[in-house]
């Protein structure tokens, strides 16, 4: 009875962000995403302690890509003999920067810079599969190892999956097609998200509203449906445009509050 009023009071005083939620699984999930920077961000202008803020987008991603990662499998979207060495890399690596702590102040610094990178990334990318031929042929075990290392690192510390990072870099690099970078961009949030949050789980000082936790999971999970959907139907290069210019909004507001 108590977690049901606590629910009902949940829904009273963050409906609009609940809303919120759920549209940015919606847009991020359709391109492989599960949103955890825009998460984040809004999360920051709520006054919910910031010690939650990491988590609580981690535990949103993962009810956003699971569906999508098992859409993308059926509809045999995954290369594994790529995709393995950037997943196996990034978990330790995500362990451990969820293991950090970070001053708050350089906390958003350096998410503000990394969402400007990743949209930078993203907006410049010209990657359009015309033949099999622009694909990336050769398989490279180490360059593969080493995206997913850096990302994973840097996914954990900030608490966010990496899917904005990498997919980029992937897109840059001429790496797979469209779709199949998507699905690699959701198992690789899948995965890290796990192990950033297994990180954050070591830390003395974590804490977490579970109440606000359930409600936001239900929300990004139902958007998450939707999304994953679109993806296999909407014109990549709209949404990958729109997220773009999402994540590079988000980037310069947390940089702007934090900076000036």
């Amino acid at each position: 009875m108590e977690f049901y009023h606590s629910v009902l009071e949940i829904l009273q005083q963050h409906y609009l962000l609940i809303i919120a939620f759920f549209f940015i699984a919606i847009i991020y999930s359709s391109v492989g995403f599960g949103g955890g920077t825009s998460y984040s961000a809004l999360l920051s202008l709520t006054g919910i302690p910031f010690i939650q803020f990491r988590a609580i987008s981690l535990l949103c991603n993962i009810a956003v890509v699971s569906n999508g990662t098992l859409l993308y499998h059926k509809n045999k979207l995954y290369n594994w003999k790529k995709v393995l060495p950037i997943v196996l890399f990034s978990v330790p690596f995500a362990f451990i920067g969820g293991l950090l702590r970070i001053e708050k102040r350089y906390f958003y610094i350096i998410l503000g810079v990394s969402l400007l990178v990743a949209a930078i990334m993203t907006i410049t990318s010209k990657y359009i599969k015309k033949n099999e031929e622009a694909i990336e042929t050769n398989f490279s075990f180490l360059k593969n190892a080493l995206f997913g290392s850096s990302i994973g690192f840097l996914s954990g510390m900030v608490g966010v999956g990496g899917g904005v990072f990498l997919a980029p870099l992937l897109h840059l690099t001429k790496w797979d097609s469209p779709k199949k970078i998507a699905a690699t961009s959701s198992f690789f949030i899948l995965v890290n998200s796990i192990a950033g949050l297994v990180g954050q789980f070591q830390n003395e000082d974590f804490q977490i509203n579970f109440s606000l936790v359930v409600v936001l999971i239900f929300s990004v999970f139902f958007g998450g449906q939707i999304g994953s959907r679109m993806s296999l139907k909407v014109n990549q290069k709209i949404i990958k445009t729109i997220t773009a210019f999402l994540i590079g909004f988000v980037g310069l507001r947390i940089l702007y509050l934090n900076l000036i």
